[in-house]
Parts: C-alpha cells; structure tokens; sequence
C-alpha cells in the first residue's frame, strides 16, 4: 500500500472527510445513548453516587449532542476531525473521573473506557497515529484517575491487570486501524479504477456506435449502387432508343413545320436526358468497385453538379449560387464527397423550409488555401441553437422529428472527411444562417 499516495490525494482525501462525517454523527447518536442508559449500572454498582454521576452523564451526553448540532453549520463540517477528538475525549473523561469516585483501579468503570477503544476502532475512520493516540490518552487518564485518589494506587496487581487490558485494547483498535486504513485505500483505488474503465467502455461504444453508422451509410449505398447499376443497364437502352426516335423526328420535316410539334419533341429530348444524368449520377455516388482508387483525381464542381441534380426535389424554390474557382481538380473518393453534399445540401433544403425566409439561398463558394481546396455550404435558414453547435457532428444527435432520421448524417460526413485528411466543422447563427466547411487535397503540379 502506498501510505505517500494515500495522504497525497486529494480525491481521497475529500472521500475520507466524507467517511469520518458520516460514521462521526452516527456514533455521536450512539455514544449518547450509551452515556444516559449507563444510569442503570450507576444504580447497580454504585447506588450511593446515582444521582451524582447522572448529572455528570447528562452533562456529557449534552455535550457530546452539542457538537452534533455544530456538524450541520459550514464550519462544524470544515473542523470535522478536530471536532470528533474533542467529543471522544467527552466519555473517556467523565469515566476517568467515576473511576476517581469510586474505587480507584478496583473500579468495574475501566471496562467502560476499553468499550469505548474497541468502539471508536470499528466505528470511525481514524488513521493509525489517531487511534494509537486515543489509546495512549485513555490509558494515561486512566493511570491519572487511580493515581490522583486520596491514597493513590492501593493494590498495584489489579492496577496493572486493568492497564494491561487498557493497553490490549489499544492494540487491537491499531490494528483495526491498520487494516481498515488498508481496506478504505484498496476500496477507493478500486472505485477509481471502475469509474476509469466505465469512462473508457463509455468512449468504446461512442466509437463503435459511429462505426455502426458508418457501416449503416456503407450498407445502404452499396444497396443504391446495385440498383443503380440495374437502372442505368435496364433503363438505358430503352432511353437510347427512344431520344434516337426523338432526334429522328427533329429531322423530319413535319417537325420543322410545326413549332408546337418540335417545341414538345425537344422537350422530351431533355427529359430523357435527364433521365440519363440522374441514372448516371446514382451510379457515381453509390456504386465503387472494390480495389477502386478512392483517392483519385475529380472535379470537385461535378461532384457537385451530381449532388445538386440529386437533392433537386428537396431544393425546389431554393436559390443556388456557386462561387468557385476556375480549378476545382481534388484528390479523393468521388462517391463518398457527393454523399457529404448530399447530406449538406439535404439538411440545408430542411432549414430553409423551416425558417422559410422570403428569399431561401444556398451558397457554395470554395478557395485555395494551402495546396487544398476549401468547400462552404452556407444557407440562410433557422441557423442552430447555441445547445446543440457543439452536438451535431456527434453520433444519433438529430432535431429532427422522431423517425425522421437517425442522426447519422453528419456524424459519418465528419468520419468521411477526416478520413480525407480534412476537418468538417459547423458555424452559425441561430435564427440566421449555418456554414458547413471542409477542406480535400489538391493535386500538386
């Protein structure tokens, strides 16, 4: 056992000041009752001073509960150990004392005080020197009270019979210090020790949580690549086909003759183009082969342009201005980024119907800086509650509606960045607007 250690810390120190606080005002309680109720044996063994000796237990208990009362203000609480030596040393006298009145070492009054040794050994938290020097005080009152009566010690056998069990006592409430001293150091370390490794499983099940998540958002994009792949294989020839027999009626010259007949065929040119686009957009975010380079070249404004054509339902009404420079080549996993605009652009299209302002805005605006190209994704929507800035990239953290997402969005965007090297982080204004930025290489010359 570390004795240092153990009266260095300060975490320990408090936890015995609260120990010693609670078993002080327990045996408080006790020790007043045992010192009214012993009127009983005054009456048994020594009739003839009762009365005298229950003024003196009613005086002692009365002191004994004035110091219980002086634990429940400020400073009776700051003074706990000097307060709880001075009310034992308030039994220990007044039997010194009826030993003195009565018969000296002949006295049965002596078992008290060895009641009162074993008493304080089991009941309160006292350290070695404490209870080595109660012991020690105990046995001197003891030698004083016989030695001080009119004709001092008379028989010098049962004088030191009695002491010797006085000293026995004080032995054994040492020990019992020892031991519980050990016990409560070993307790609390062990106390600590939990407390550390249920912070540590605490941090565990975060991680595995957002790796959970993480697998979650994996799973399901693997899910849409398969299908996407299945749409673009299906949907493709019969789209191909059809914008043939489109463009083969553009060229017909009934075609060039009717404006309305040639406005509606280029009009179904785009939308089957468009179709094409979505179906390839799927494709780019969601399908990767495995063993793919998921840290090649892209252009991060088409990487964009997919996530914009994606999230077009939800950014119905919504201005979008781009602010990019003139090169936007980065290096990384293409899928993955368009997934973190999506996620961007979706929870920016939630705010904005939230706050719907007048005129709904998205801006995104990127820069060099440092051989990495910085992204912002600014909206002028309900902004984020000052409570919660420091929560949205966590795992499950979500203000939406119950069912209405998981809160994994952002916490797996952040995992994606990061694994890029770069840092996702959140600024805004609650009730104004919110910025999402993060940053990816650029490739070097």
């Amino acid at each position: 056992m570390n004795i240092r250690g153990m009266h260095r810390d300060p975490a320990y120190q408090a936890e015995l000041g609260e120990n010693l606080y609670f078993y002080s005002r327990v045996t408080c309680v006790i020790t007043m009752i045992l010192t009214l109720g012993g009127v009983g044996l005054d009456m048994a063994f020594y009739p003839s001073h009762a009365r005298e000796f229950a003024w003196v237990r009613v005086g002692a208990a009365t002191l004994v509960g004035l110091v219980l009362l002086s634990y429940t203000q400020p400073w009776g609480r700051k003074n706990i150990r000097a307060l709880t030596y001075l009310w034992l040393s308030v039994p220990q006298a007044m039997i010194s004392w009826m030993i003195y009145r009565t018969e000296g070492e002949q006295s049965i009054y002596f078992v008290g005080l060895t009641f009162a040794l074993s008493g304080i050994g089991f009941f309160l938290p006292l350290s070695v020197v404490e209870a080595l020097a109660f012991g020690g005080a105990t046995l001197a009152g003891y030698g004083l009270a016989c030695a001080m009566r009119p004709g001092g010690i008379e028989h010098i056998s049962v004088w030191l019979g009695s002491s010797l069990f006085v000293l026995f006592y004080t032995i054994i409430a040492v020990m019992i210090a020892v031991y519980s001293e050990k016990w409560r150091w070993l307790s609390f370390q062990l106390k600590a020790e939990v407390q550390k490794k249920n912070i540590e499983l605490r941090e565990t099940n975060t991680a595995l949580a957002e790796v959970k998540g993480q697998l979650i958002q994996r799973e399901k994009m693997a899910a849409l690549g398969t299908l996407s792949a299945g749409l673009l294989h299906e949907v493709n020839n019969p789209v191909n086909y059809s914008l043939m027999a489109i463009n083969m009626a553009l060229m017909d010259p009934a075609a060039a003759q009717s404006a309305e007949l040639k406005e509606s065929l280029s009009d179904a040119r785009e939308g089957m183009q468009r179709v094409q686009n979505i179906v390839s957009d799927l494709k780019t975010f969601a399908y990767q082969k495995a063993g793919d380079d998921s840290q090649r070249m892209f252009l991060l404004e088409k990487a964009i342009q997919s996530a914009l054509r994606l999230t077009s339902f939800e950014l119905k009404g919504v201005e979008i201005t781009l602010a990019l420079p003139q090169d936007t080549h980065v290096l990384g996993d293409e899928p993955a980024i368009i997934g973190v605009l999506i996620n961007l652009l979706s929870n920016a299209a939630l705010a904005l119907a939230r706050a719907a302002p007048g005129q709904p805005r998205i801006v995104l605006s990127g820069e060099h800086r440092d051989g990495r190209l910085w992204l912002t994704v600014r909206d002028n929507g309900t902004g984020i509650a000052p409570e919660h800035i420091g929560r949205v990239l966590e795992p499950f953290f979500t203000t939406r509606d119950v069912g209405a997402g998981l809160g994994l969005g952002l916490s797996v965007s952040y995992g994606i960045i990061q694994r890029h090297g770069g840092t996702l982080s959140v600024t805004s204004e609650f009730g104004a607007w919110t910025e999402f930025a993060f940053d990816l290489a650029a490739p070097q010359p």
